[in-house]
């Protein structure tokens, strides 16, 4: 999947979270990151979050330290 596309798709999740609770949208965006995204996935955003996070949301970035890494 491209970058670009895989950052749209946390941000989507991101933006939705974004009208919770603030604790409740940061468990809310790494719970569905880790129940529906494959590992690949989740490596290829850790890519992205491990070379700054270029694009993504604050939400995706906080969310990141819940997000299940894929070895």
């Amino acid at each position: 999947m491209s970058p670009d596309k895989l950052v749209y798709m946390a941000n989507q999740i991101a933006k939705f979270m974004e009208t919770k609770p603030h604790a409740e949208g940061v468990e809310g965006v790494a719970s569905h990151i880790n129940d529906f995204w494959e590992p690949r996935m989740r490596r290829q955003l850790f890519e992205i979050i491990d070379t700054g996070g270029q694009g993504l949301r604050p939400l995706v970035l906080e969310a990141s330290e819940k997000i299940r890494r894929p070895q």
